[in-house]
């Protein structure tokens, strides 16, 4: 139940980057590991800073992620 509510709080914060004209906005998520992409390809044509600026809005998000369940855990372990 407790780990539930963290999933669905974690999910409901974004986490955005811009950079370069390129804003992209990532919802937290709950995972492990730091997601990354690869290649980002766009009519055809790789698209190298694109997949730059997704890659650290998504650095991003994960790092969001992964304090808001620390803090929670330390919460929990406080409530024992």
């Amino acid at each position: 139940m407790q780990v539930m509510k963290l999933k669905r709080e974690i999910e409901g914060v974004d986490y955005g980057h811009e950079e370069n004209g390129i804003a992209v906005n990532v919802a937290g998520f709950m995972a492990m590991g730091e997601p990354k992409i690869k290649s980002l390809v766009v009519n055809g044509v790789e698209n190298k800073a694109l997949t730059e600026v997704v890659n650290k809005a998504l650095k991003k998000a994960a790092e969001g992620s992964m304090k808001k369940m620390k803090e929670n855990s330390e919460a929990l372990q406080g409530a024992v």
